[in-house]
């Protein structure tokens, strides 16, 4: 399946090719038609959030409960490689990349923004900036950064290491297929899963370097006066991506896993400024009372399509974060599944759905909450500022915690979170659509990581100069729809899978024409 000569030596030419016109094609639209560009996006998110939110909904709810599921079943000891086999990666490093290749800029961006916008109104409330409107507040965003997002991932990533560790197939989505179509992945049903992965890496991955480059261009002017400007953020995400891409061509065990450990550690530093300066036991009480009240209402809210209300505030926030995590699935799938070699399935799954989603809590009750905080007994002034700017939410909030030169020290941190984020979602995803485009080779050619990391930027840039968040939207919305298909077919193929593992008590490796019992 790999070309063994010329410029697309090592790759899959028919995936490869058709991934790079569609790169392209896009690139050129958006670039010479921005206009054009910018109306057609947002004919089609509004089109596509108008017919399928209840499936959007449907199938994430869904997801959490099979993943619930196969974490108490009979299959939880299998173990994602030989049985003898342990990790590659310990506990604090397998912990850094999966939370930074899972949330990174997405969730300093949205942090504090989020729970300001469901203080001001949501449609759980009738009077927003009250106590009752701030327990909603952290409620829905607790909900949006929860449990969900990751059993999205859970899939992907569990399908893909069982598939690859287990079963010896290629790491690569068409293998989650081959309980489904057999041999037929590697025809034209695997090269389409592949591109579809592909397209919604792309487009996921430039989301979030969009939405973090607007952010460190808000930063730097508060910091250093540099102007706000989209030239700005164009050199922005050129530098940004140049950094990103000699990171991924140096390898997961080297510059990904170092840049990983040091967003953690800058994680923790910009957490422990919040608890020592802000609102401390506020923080402490909240983060047990709004894990409480998001737990208590979980099932309810995986399940609410609004059906009863006419609002859009439904098809801004809950259906464009399901289909953000599903365009995020197999480029954050394929790079825990790199990473995750060697655990068993229950310790995967308890890696992956609750310690991310509980580290999430902690990051939106210490940022949020101190926002909150300052809205319900400080000066306030955030919510006008998240108004004005989402962008500058963070930054005020640093200004309102009134603590003189720790607060530029405290906005600097977070500035520089926001660069080491920007380049570990960019590295983890080029390194992910090289392994696609490679077959599942786990070190892809040097001159296409370079010439997709280059690409992800450009991507990026694109979608900011054709209509900015909208756009950004958009481009999440669209290539989740047709890559939720490939999941769903994924949850079914490893079900099949596991029982037939389960039912002759050894392992069938796939793809072999003949393979023999072990000796009894």
């Amino acid at each position: 399946m790999q070309a063994q000569s010329g410029w697309l030596k090592g790759l899959n030419p028919t995936v490869a090719i058709i991934s790079m016109a569609v790169v392209v094609i896009f690139v050129l639209f958006g670039a010479f038609m921005t206009d054009t560009a910018s109306l057609v996006f947002d004919s089609v998110k509004d089109a596509i959030l108008y017919a399928m939110k209840w499936y959007y909904i449907a199938i994430v709810a869904g997801l959490l409960f099979f993943v619930i599921w196969l974490l108490f079943s009979p299959f939880g000891s299998i173990r994602l490689g030989e049985d003898d086999e342990r990790p590659e990666f310990g506990y604090f490093a397998w912990f850094s990349m999966l939370f930074g290749a899972g949330m990174g800029i997405g969730l300093v961006f949205w942090s504090i923004a989020e729970p300001i916008y469901h203080f001001q109104s949501n449609p759980f409330i009738t009077e927003g900036g009250t106590p009752r409107a701030a327990q909603v507040a952290m409620r829905l965003t607790f909900f949006h950064w929860g449990l969900h997002p990751w059993a999205i991932y859970v899939v992907v990533a569990l399908s893909l290491a069982y598939f690859s560790y287990r079963r010896k197939l290629p790491l690569t989505i068409r293998s989650a297929l081959y309980p489904i179509i057999g041999e037929r992945i590697y025809g034209p049903i695997g090269h389409a899963a592949d591109v579809l992965a592909v397209f919604g890496t792309i487009f996921g991955v430039a989301t979030s370097l969009g939405l973090g480059v607007q952010q460190m261009n808000t930063g730097l002017n508060h910091l250093f006066g540099v102007p706000i400007s989209l030239s700005m953020q164009m050199g922005l995400i050129a530098v940004i991506s140049i950094i990103a891409t000699a990171s991924v061509v140096s390898g997961v065990g080297k510059g990904v896993r170092i840049l990983s450990e040091l967003n953690l550690w800058l994680s923790i530093a910009i957490l422990a400024f919040f608890l020592i300066f802000g609102p401390t036991r506020y923080l402490l009480n909240g983060f047990l009372q709004y894990t409480g009240d998001y737990l208590w209402n979980v099932i309810p809210l995986s399940l609410w399509t609004a059906t009863n209300q006419d609002s859009d505030w439904q098809n801004w926030w809950t259906a464009f974060y399901w289909g953000w995590w599903i365009a995020w699935a197999p480029f954050v799938g394929m790079f825990i599944a790199r990473i995750s070699r060697g655990r068993t399935i229950r310790e995967f799954i308890l890696g992956v759905l609750l310690v991310p989603a509980v580290l999430a809590f902690i990051w939106l009750e210490v940022f949020g909450g101190t926002a909150l905080h300052i809205e319900l007994f400080g000066p306030g002034g955030i919510s006008e500022a998240v108004s004005e700017d989402v962008t500058i939410a963070l930054y005020t909030t640093f200004e309102k915690m009134d603590v003189g030169f720790m607060g530029t020290v405290g906005a600097f941190v977070a500035t520089l979170l926001i660069a080491t984020y920007f380049i570990t979602s960019s590295d983890s995803g080029t390194l992910v659509i090289n392994t696609i485009l490679s077959v599942g080779d786990a070190e892809p050619p040097v001159a296409h990581r370079v010439f997709w990391g280059l690409g992800e930027g450009v991507v990026a840039a694109v979608l900011l100069a054709a209509g900015g968040l909208t756009a950004l939207q958009t481009a999440s919305i669209t290539a989740a729809l047709p890559f939720s298909v490939i999941i769903i077919l994924m949850m079914i193929g490893l079900v099949r899978a596991l029982r037939e593992e389960h039912a002759v008590g050894w392992t069938r490796p796939y793809g072999a024409t003949e393979e023999a019992a072990p000796a009894e």
